[in-house]
C-alpha cells in the first residue's frame, strides 16, 4: 500500500501531467501479492517438472517429488492456502514471473546478475558446481582437460545458468544450446554432442536412472552456484514473508529432512 506522503505525491504529478491517470491509479489500487493470493485463496508456484530430486514429475506414477515441491507444500500450509503448480522451463519462466502467472518460482533457481536484472530472489538454500555428462563408451572425452578440444560439441540446456558460463569458458569446443521439446540426453544418445553440463541434481538422476550416463566431476568447484527461490520484484513484503519462511524451515528442520530426502545434502547450505 502506498503511504499518505506517497499518495499525496502520486496526486500532484498527475494533475501536473507527469504520470498518466491510468498507470497512477494501477499503482494505488494494486494490492500487495500476499493479500491478492490470499485473496483467491491459492499459492502459483512455477516449476520445471523435469528437474530431478528438485522439482520433478515422477514418470513411473505422475506425481510431483523434489525438495521444493516439499517446501513449497509448507510455504502454502503456512499460508493456509490452497496450492497451484504452473509447469515451465528456465527459458520462460521470468515470463511467467512478471506476467503474474505464478507467485514464486520454486525450481532451484541459480543466481546471476542477469536474473536480478528481472526477479528478486529468496536467501539461498542450495550451492552447486557445474558437472559434465557423457557417455561410457565416449572415448574422446574421459576427464574434464578433454570437453574443451577442437571437434567436442558441448549440449547445454536454453536458459540454464550453464548457457552463459559455457559460452564464457570455451574456447574450442563447440556450444549447443537446447531448447525444449528436444532434451540433452537425447543429444548425447544421438551422438549430436559429446557431453552436456548440468548440476549436481540433475547428475544424480542421469545415473540413477541411464546405464550409459558417466559424470566427470569439475575442477575446483567449477561453476560454483547459489540457488534460490525466485520472485517478481517490488514486493518487500512478499520477499519478506519468503525468506522469513525458509528461515524457519531451516531452523525446525523442514528443509534439512527435504534435502536429505531427495539426496541433496551434500549441496545444501546449512
Amino acid at each position: 500500500m502506498l503511504s499518505r506522503i506517497a499518495f499525496r505525491r502520486m496526486a500532484l504529478a498527475v494533475v501536473a501531467g507527469i504520470v498518466p491517470f491510468c498507470e497512477a491509479w494501477a499503482q494505488i489500487s494494486l494490492p500487495p501479492r500476499l493479500e491478492a493470493f490470499r485473496a483467491r485463496g491459492e499459492l502459483r508456484v512455477c516449476i520445471w517438472p523435469d528437474y530431478f530430486a528438485v522439482s520433478y514429475r515422477n514418470t513411473r506414477n505422475s506425481e510431483l517429488e523434489g525438495i521444493d515441491i516439499d517446501m513449497a507444500r509448507a510455504l502454502a500450509g503456512r499460508l493456509s492456502v490452497r496450492l497451484g503448480f504452473v509447469e515451465t522451463n528456465f527459458s520462460s519462466f521470468m515470463d511467467r514471473l512478471e506476467a503474474g502467472d505464478c507467485d514464486i518460482a520454486m525450481m532451484a533457481v541459480g543466481i546471476t546478475p542477469a536474473r536480478a536484472q528481472r526477479v528478486a530472489f529468496s536467501r539461498p538454500y542450495l550451492a552447486s558446481p557445474v558437472f559434465a555428462v557423457t557417455t561410457r563408451d565416449n572415448t574422446r572425452i574421459r576427464n574434464w582437460a578433454d570437453i574443451d578440444t577442437q571437434g567436442t560439441v558441448v549440449a547445454v540446456a536454453a536458459g540454464t545458468i550453464m548457457e552463459p558460463l559455457m559460452g564464457r569458458t570455451l574456447k574450442r569446443a563447440e556450444m549447443l544450446v537446447v531448447a525444449p521439446p528436444r532434451s540433452r540426453e537425447a543429444e548425447i544418445q544421438s551422438g549430436r554432442a559429446d557431453v552436456f553440463m548440468s548440476d549436481f541434481a540433475y547428475t544424480r538422476r542421469m545415473l540413477l536412472m541411464h546405464d550409459w550416463a558417466r559424470v566427470i566431476e569439475p575442477p575446483d568447484r567449477f561453476g560454483e552456484t547459489l540457488y534460490a527461490w525466485a520472485l517478481p520484484q517490488n514486493d518487500p513484503a512478499w520477499l519478506g514473508e519468503v525468506n522469513s519462511f525458509l528461515g524457519a524451515a531451516r531452523a525446525d528442520g523442514t528443509l534439512g529432512r527435504a534435502a536429505s530426502r531427495h539426496g541433496l545434502m551434500p549441496i545444501l547450505i546449512r
